[in-house]
């Protein structure tokens, strides 16, 4: 079993990112990013009395009632910022709990995958074996990263930088407003900022230049191929 070097302590902040085994696409359609939202938001929570597989099943009524009693319970992170990619996933997550890192990750990748793999008739793993998970020391460190996060869609050339703030799979259309995330604070990163518009321009202007350095390193990892 791989081990992880790094500790994950409670209430300091972290950069999580996982990937598909062999890089496969995860998120074929809108149907699988849906699913994936709806999957974060709920394990985001301590301890659901029942699985999400169950609980969608569950009769309208009911689902209502479980989900109003599934909000009043704590949470294992609290999200900042999030990024769905087509073979890969962000997060800036705030540990509320000891090991709630883990366990978020875990509960969402078993849940994921075993969607994913009845949708297509698939086994085996989904996602590679470990999370990889970096610290954030400080302010600028923070701010840094969570652009970095939300403009993965314009460095994959996914989408241009006009259209990021309409890019539904990430926090970005939540921190400008364009849309509702319940499960994202964006609090934390917006305070360093004079108004939403002024993050819009600070991840705006580094579009370029994030775009050149993920050409240098698509191009670095080709050589070592």
């Amino acid at each position: 079993m791989p081990y992880r070097k790094i500790i994950l302590a409670d209430n300091e902040i972290y950069h999580v990112v996982n990937r598909s085994v062999a890089q496969v696409p995860i998120f074929e359609g809108v149907r699988d990013y849906q699913r994936a939202l709806e999957v974060i938001d709920f394990y985001r929570h301590v301890k659901p009395f029942l699985s999400f597989s169950h609980y969608k099943r569950l009769p309208k009524e009911e689902k209502e009632r479980f989900y109003e009693n599934l909000k009043k319970k704590k949470h294992l992170v609290e999200i900042l910022t999030f990024c769905l990619m087509p073979n890969h996933f962000h997060f800036l997550l705030r540990q509320n709990k000891d090991g709630g890192i883990s366990t978020f990750m875990r509960t969402l990748q078993n849940s994921y995958a075993r969607y994913f793999n009845t949708k297509n008739k698939r086994v085996g793993a989904l996602f590679q074996s470990m999370f990889k998970a970096v610290r954030i020391e400080t302010d600028e460190q923070l701010i840094h990263v969570s652009r970095y996060i939300h403009l993965n869609p314009v460095s994959a050339y996914l989408i241009e930088i006009n259209d990021l703030e309409d890019y539904p799979w990430s926090s970005f259309p939540a921190y400008l407003e364009k849309s509702k995330k319940l499960f994202i604070n964006p609090n934390s990163i917006l305070s360093h900022f004079k108004s939403k518009n002024a993050y819009k321009k600070f991840v705006s202007d580094q579009a370029d230049y994030q775009r050149k350095l993920q050409m240098i390193k698509n191009f670095n990892l080709a050589l070592e191929e």
